[in-house]
């Protein structure tokens, strides 16, 4: 007798479940412009000329342009880019940022996935266990991988995966975090945290993805996200 449900028997990670349940993949950066992207807080106005469009990357030429964010906000998803940082350089990839003026900087509300020079930017000594490293979870977790980052100068790929509540972080292939997004085990993470006590951190589920300005050059190219 033929299966009345042949779908109930597909494998949780084939093909057909994995197109059921993930979007298509989005560009978010054209390799030409910063269409789609904006200043925190000054949505519609012009971009600083500091972030430029540099051989097919987003590049921060130096500080004080502030954090770049996407237009759009994201949910769960699954978000992919290349970055590279200067020698002795910080910037970070913030996400779930709820943009609203009482908040002045992405990181109020945005975890950060980290961008550093390892080698020479004394915030990888900081905090806790390896926990300010780059590709680590910003001060709430140490490095389920650690040295998983390139030295400064060279091309990192990092992945984030965002979905039912659940957070994985990797870098160059290599899985750098993983925790929940909320909950018990996420409120305590963030008590034992810089960010213990800070009204919006980590409260927001949806929210726009931020290039952070930390006063350093960076550069970002083959941005991609799709929804889960």
């Amino acid at each position: 007798m033929a299966d009345r449900n042949p779908v109930a028997k597909l494998r949780s990670d084939s093909p057909e479940t994995r197109l059921v349940k993930k979007g298509k993949w989005e560009t978010l950066f054209d390799g030409k412009t910063l269409a789609g992207w904006h200043t925190y807080l000054k949505m519609g106005q012009p971009v600083s000329d500091k972030w430029t469009v540099d051989d097919g990357a987003i590049h921060l030429t130096s500080g004080g342009a502030g954090d770049l964010v996407t237009d759009k906000a994201y949910g769960d998803f699954e978000l992919e880019m290349e970055w590279k940082i200067a020698e002795g350089g910080n910037s970070g990839i913030i996400f779930h940022v709820f943009e609203d003026p009482k908040f002045k900087a992405t990181y109020q509300t945005g975890p950060e996935m980290q961008v550093l020079d390892n080698e020479r930017h004394p915030d990888a000594k900081q905090g806790r266990d390896g926990n300010r490293t780059a590709g680590s979870l910003y001060d709430l977790q140490k490095p389920v991988t650690p040295n998983a980052a390139k030295p400064a100068g060279e091309w990192n790929k990092a992945r984030l995966v965002i979905s039912k509540g659940k957070a994985e972080q990797y870098l160059n292939g290599k899985k750098t975090a993983e925790y929940p997004t909320s909950g018990p085990e996420w409120d305590k993470m963030v008590s034992e945290s810089k960010f213990k006590g800070w009204e919006g951190f980590g409260k927001y589920q949806s929210g726009k993805i931020a290039l952070q300005d930390h006063g350093n050059q960076v550069w970002y190219r083959n941005i991609r996200i799709r929804e889960l």
